[in-house]
Parts: structure tokens; sequence; C-alpha cells
């Protein structure tokens, strides 16, 4: 209905990375925002942010949910930064622990990273040899600690 609120599908497409996963952590709706009208049979205007005027404002109804109002569930746009095709990547901002898994040939090394807006509970163990590719300015902060601590 006219005037309701809703929840806007942050991507609509299988196989979209959102926070470079795939899966639980990947945020699958934002908002919520107010229907301004009914364009059609089976299609809504919202009344999108300033931050999102590169997107069309008119959605078809399998890409919006009905809001139930609940403080928790809201991601705010202004703390993500979406792209045009309406995705966006989590930055990791800690590792908080590291752990090795011995298998009969090898031995895979993961680490537990603390993701930008999630909380300590929701922090991902992920390849340690991955997450230094992806992002060595992780690993630079704690290479020093672990030099200083051997040398005294």
């Amino acid at each position: 209905m006219v005037g309701d609120r809703d929840w806007l599908r942050v991507s609509p497409m299988k196989g979209v990375m959102r926070f470079g996963k795939k899966g639980k952590l990947s945020p699958r709706f934002i908002g919520p925002y107010e229907i301004l009208e009914r364009m059609g049979e089976v299609a809504y205007k919202l009344a999108l942010p300033p931050s999102l005027t590169v997107v069309h404002p008119v959605f078809h109804v399998s890409m919006l949910r009905k809001y139930v109002p609940d403080e928790s569930h809201v991601i705010s746009v202004e703390s993500v930064e979406l792209s045009p095709d309406l995705t966006f990547e989590e930055e990791p901002i800690a590792i908080l622990d590291r752990q090795v898994r011995k298998l009969r040939t090898k031995d895979i090394v993961s680490v537990k990273v603390q993701w930008r807006h999630r909380s300590d509970r929701e922090a991902t163990w992920e390849s340690e040899d991955d997450m230094r590719v992806r992002y060595p300015q992780l690993f630079e902060a704690s290479t020093a600690t672990a030099v200083f601590f051997l040398l005294f």
C-alpha cells in the first residue's frame, strides 16, 4: 500500500558477491523505504535517500519485502557505500584470532576477521593466505608486535 515501508533487495541476482562473500554474511535487504506510489500491477516507486540517486526508484514487487518494525535489523545506507549495481564490499578492520588445522599432509592456517559494521559475534574464519594477499595492511601491525616481543 502507498505510505507503507518496505525493505529493498540489495542484489536480485544469484552469485553476486557482497562483502566479498556469498552466503550468510552478505545482507540481502536495505532500508526500509517508504512507498510513494503504485506504478502498475506489480511495480512500486520508493522514496530513496539522496545517496541512491543513481538507482531508478521504481521496483518490481519481487524486489521488496514487508517491513516489520525492529531496530536491530536496520542497516544504515550512510554506513554502507553502494555501487550503482546495488552491491558493496565489506572491509576487514582487525584480526581477532589465529588457528592451525592439521590435516594428514598439510596445515591450514586460518584467521578470525572482524568486519566493519559487524559485531564481534559476526567475525568469520578466513584463510590466512587469502587475507594476506587481499589485505596486507592487517598483518603489518601484528608482525611489528611479534618482532617487538621477540626482541625483548
